[in-house]
């Protein structure tokens, strides 16, 4: 099994599919960590050799991925909300950020809808 920035790959996908599992890789990251690292994307996870996984490994190294991004993320949301900037309020509340509109949709952010009393809100 390829385990790779801690992160147990799926065995039995393309390697290409397999690194997006990785926090911090999309499609477009995976297949320019395996042209760097000369492996082909259509090898299935479970067919890598050790020195083509270890390849691969140096290469992700390199990134800012998984706990360090994740922690990356959470500072920025927070140093939003401290300066009160209208971004940090949205995400305070719980709406969407970008300009989407609240009154029929917004449920991803929202949450469950929730029974209110006539009058009251």
């Amino acid at each position: 099994m390829a385990r790779i920035a801690g992160i147990d790959l799926p065995r039995d996908k393309r390697i290409v599919i397999g690194l997006t599992s990785i926090f911090g890789i999309g499609q477009s990251r995976a297949a320019e960590i395996l042209s760097k690292a000369g492996v082909s994307e259509d090898i299935r996870v479970r067919d890598l050799s050790s020195e083509q996984e270890e390849k691969i490994r140096e290469i992700v190294d390199g990134y800012k991925i998984e706990g360090d991004l994740r922690r990356e993320v959470r500072m920025n949301i927070k140093k939003l909300q401290e300066i009160g900037s209208y971004r940090g309020m949205r995400h305070r509340r719980g709406l969407p950020l970008r300009g989407q509109h609240t009154k029929n949709n917004a449920r991803t952010r929202k949450g469950k809808k929730t029974a209110t009393i006539a009058g009251k809100k």
